[in-house]
């Protein structure tokens, strides 16, 4: 019983390093194409659209690394935990 809940929570664990993963390209996404580089004497509105998607990418940029991290660690905590139980068996 305490493999099958082990193995429940680490792939819970794998699908958040993926969901951490694709945030994290939606970040890149929008802090580099989307914003990209800021136009020299831009209009007021360009300038809000700009600071919008650069602020926008650093929000995800930071959601996606700080999630991808953390369940790596725990991920990681995991398979250790895992390995050791095998052992005992």
């Amino acid at each position: 019983m305490k493999k099958k809940i082990l193995n429940t929570i680490l792939i819970l664990t794998i699908a958040l390093i993926i969901v951490g993963i694709i945030i994290l390209v939606i970040g890149f996404y929008y802090s580099v194409f989307k914003a990209g580089i800021p136009y020299q004497d831009a209009p007021i509105e360009l300038q809000m659209q700009y600071e919008i998607d650069y602020n926008i990418g650093n929000v995800l940029t930071k959601i996606g690394s700080i999630t991808t991290a953390c369940s790596g660690v725990i991920c990681a905590i995991l398979l250790l935990v895992k390995y050791f139980l095998g052992k005992e068996s």
